[in-house]
């Protein structure tokens, strides 16, 4: 039986990609699209789904407002580019969502952002928030900071990564083409398209021109890289043509386009790669703490009767219950030394005993394998 695609309007959190010459023409800012994708990304709103938009287009707009030549540009130009258009760029979202009651954020990240684990579960609390909050972030690679040894290079990426950081069942990669096709259709009259991926195999890798490595850029390349991330993280990819006025609509409503199926879904994933980490410490929990775990709750301070190890914020650490059995491993949001002082102290008096307000939990359940 064939594979079916998922639907874009049944999803419950949407990471949209967004590339330069989509927002970004000849004569500027590309306003009637932006405030039809708007439109489209307030429908879904409207309708229950969080929505994250990664948008390109910094250094396009800031190119223009310093007048700086096309073409590629020095390091320093493309930071400074990318310093005046980020602004605007988050202005143009703002005024575009505004109307229809849409709050939005800008989130600016860097490859350090999602290596680092530290930073990598800050970004995420942040990205969790806002979206809590009902609000739509504005994500970018930061590349005003970013030098080719920390960035991602591609939004395409960059996206991938978001999705799977939040927890995304589905992201939509807006490109120049209407999916991956066996060949490049323009230089090849047989080249099929391909509606439903279900497996990203090495020849569906290589339909993207070089073989998919950590050194490719662009084009369908990068996409094809986008898609492991994201599938392999439970999240759905589709890849499709963004130039419509109304791309969310006209991707639901049946626009020819490629969906990469995922792996299981975004919290399974989640919780095998912290099952699969080798902990860094201990916390031995009472009986109370290791019921409430098994009911799906958070550990909170109260519950730890004793700290082994030495670990950082954002380390795995195992759990184990009050005789010592293992109950599963989770990423710890306090030091080790933290962790201590706070162990067994309610929640409200972290402050007090650290000195300055910390996190209700000291392992959140969404950061937890048991």
């Amino acid at each position: 039986m064939a594979a079916l695609a998922p639907s874009l309007q049944q999803a419950r959190r949407l990471v949209v990609k967004i590339g330069s010459a989509l927002l970004v023409g000849p004569e500027g800012l590309r306003g009637d699209w932006l405030r039809g994708l708007c439109d489209d990304v307030a429908r879904w709103r409207a309708r229950g789904t969080d929505v994250v938009l990664v948008s390109s287009g910094s250094i396009a707009l800031g190119r223009r407002v310093l007048e700086l030549p096309s073409g590629a540009l020095p390091l320093e130009q493309a930071q400074a580019a990318a310093a005046v258009g980020q602004i605007r760029l988050a202005r143009a979202y703002e005024e575009a969502l505004a109307p229809h009651g849409v709050k939005t954020a800008q989130v600016l990240l860097t490859l350090e952002d999602s290596a680092e684990r530290r930073r990598y579960l800050n970004s995420r609390a942040t990205m969790q928030t806002l979206l809590g909050l009902g609000v739509v972030p504005i994500v970018n690679e930061n590349d005003t900071v970013a030098t080719d040894e920390i960035r991602y290079g591609d939004n395409d990426r960059l996206a991938a990564q978001i999705a799977v950081t939040c927890g995304a069942d589905q992201l939509l990669l807006l490109s120049d083409v209407d999916g991956l096709y066996t060949a490049n259709p323009k230089t090849d009259p047989q080249a099929r398209h391909l509606p439903i991926i279900a497996q990203l195999t090495p020849a569906i890798e290589a339909m993207g021109g070089d073989p998919v490595s950590g050194l490719s850029r662009g084009g369908m390349k990068t996409k094809l890289m986008a898609a492991r991330t994201a599938v392999a993280g439970g999240c759905a990819m589709v890849i499709a043509e963004g130039s419509v006025m109304r791309p969310l609509s006209a991707v639901a409503g049946g626009a020819r386009c490629s969906w990469f199926l995922p792996e299981g879904d975004p919290q399974a994933a989640r919780k095998r790669w912290i099952a699969a980490m080798k902990p860094k410490g201990v916390l031995t929990v009472d009986q109370g703490a290791a019921e409430a775990l098994r009911r799906g709750k958070s550990l909170l301070p109260a519950g730890v009767r004793a700290v082994a190890g030495d670990f950082g914020r954002g380390d795995p650490v195992a759990i184990a219950g009050p005789q010592g059995q293992t109950l599963g491993t989770g990423l710890a949001r306090y030091t080790a030394d933290e962790a201590r002082r706070i162990a067994g102290h309610r929640s409200a008096e972290i402050e007090s005993l650290l000195g300055y307000p910390g996190r209700a939990a000291l392992i959140h359940r969404d950061d937890m394998a048991l």
